[in-house]
């Protein structure tokens, strides 16, 4: 004779604790990820309206502008904005000299930090937290302070009025915050990999290229990315240690564009977009690289 099963007695029953209630949760709002969604693009929308109302202007003529008004909706399409942007000198060279100065920092940049942070989270060097403090309260320094110095030394070194003297500037100032930063990226690398590496005969160098650089390419996406956005959009140590006009980067000869055709807002916008666009794609390019290097390390 076979029983009867009782289904509801072989359903596993919830632990619950003597004289404690439990209350059903409740269901989430089914409004508020519509709501989110909706809110979010508001925002973006006030984010993105000033770079679409600059791209507007930049491809309408000087008569459209004139005759409707700067905040008008376009009633013509030209490019004469940015041939006058080119033709007239105004960011030809201004353009390949943020270029120079923003390769070469970048690059020179992170490499010596990932030297220094190397060196710091694997040797046992005296005063090593001192050291990486020290090269970080550098960047705490407000730059107005130091304006006058960093001229008196570019002066006095006979560097100053030249690319290389920006450029050693911007690697001097970009250096304490990269090898703090790689300085974690690195201290979270298991001990048993160099330990690994040191039996199969690998030297420190070997290690560095092979294992350590390889395992810290998101970190140096990121800072990467992050850098060239800082170094191109720099208008302060430019002003400070460049006085010739054709050796001014983008920013700086921004200003000159906007000083010799201040009515001409068609150009001006023109010059502004040929400054934000090269950012804009490095950070589209490693977009995913830059995700992924903020993203490192959270779950150790």
């Amino acid at each position: 004779m076979t029983l009867p099963i009782n289904q509801h007695a072989l359903q596993p029953r919830p632990h619950t604790t003597p004289g404690v209630t439990l209350t059903p949760r409740r269901p989430a709002h089914p409004w508020r990820e519509p709501l989110f969604h909706v809110g979010m693009g508001l925002v973006s929308l006030v984010w993105i309206a000033p770079l679409v109302f600059v791209a507007f202007v930049a491809f309408r003529t000087f008569t459209d502008i004139t005759s409707n008004g700067l905040g008008s909706l376009p009633r013509s399409f030209s490019v004469d904005g940015f041939v006058t942007v080119f033709t007239d000198g105004l960011a030809g060279r201004a353009v390949w000299n943020s270029v120079i100065v923003t390769v070469s920092t970048v690059f020179f940049t992170l490499l010596f930090s990932s030297w220094a942070a190397f060196a710091l989270s694997r040797f046992h060097i005296p005063w090593r937290r001192g050291v990486l403090l020290f090269m970080l309260a550098g960047n705490l320094l407000p730059p107005q302070i130091l304006l006058i110095p960093v001229s008196r030394i570019s002066e006095s070194l006979g560097i100053a009025d030249t690319l290389l003297a920006l450029i050693i500037v911007q690697i001097a100032f970009g250096l304490g915050f990269y090898t703090f930063v790689l300085h974690g990226f690195m201290r979270s690398i298991p001990v048993e990999i160099f330990e690994a590496a040191r039996v199969d005969g690998s030297g420190e160098l070997s290690t560095y290229i092979r294992i350590v650089l390889p395992l810290c390419r998101p970190s140096l996406a990121a800072l990467g990315a992050l850098a060239t956005t800082w170094v191109w959009n720099d208008l302060i140590w430019a002003l400070t240690v460049l006085r010739t006009e054709t050796k001014f980067p983008i920013t700086a000869a921004l200003l000159n564009i906007q000083g010799g055709f201040v009515s001409q807002w068609n150009v001006v916008a023109a010059g502004a977009m040929v400054a934000a666009v090269p950012t804009a794609i490095v950070f589209f390019m490693f977009q995913k690289h830059f995700v992924s290097g903020l993203a490192v390390g959270s779950n150790k």
